[in-house]
């Protein structure tokens, strides 16, 4: 785990709020049509936050780099899901070390 990453990360709105989105997705991305438990397709971050394309990439990107999200590829998409392991592991260290 890069702490330095993950806060780098998390020092975005836009990222910060993806992961609540990827929280609960039913609650933010039920229009998507394939399954959610594959994971976000981006295209669905652009409809919902109304950034372009290649700033939902980067965020993305950002997240997937930090470890806080896992990719799956499918053909042409990409699907992203939190990384709640990551996430446990990153909010047990900050209250042990902060």
């Amino acid at each position: 785990m890069d702490k330095t990453e993950i806060l780098k990360a998390l020092s975005h709105p836009a990222r910060v709020e993806f992961l609540e989105w990827m929280r609960q997705p039913e609650a933010h991305f039920s229009s998507q049509a394939h399954p959610l438990d594959m994971g976000i397709c981006a295209n669905q971050f652009e409809k919902r936050c109304g950034l372009s394309q290649s700033t939902v990439s980067a965020h993305l990107s950002t997240l997937e780099k930090a470890g806080l999200v896992k990719t799956t590829k499918v053909g042409q998409w990409t699907f992203y899901q939190r990384d709640e392991e990551m996430i446990r592991q990153f909010l047990t260290h900050l209250g042990e070390t902060l």
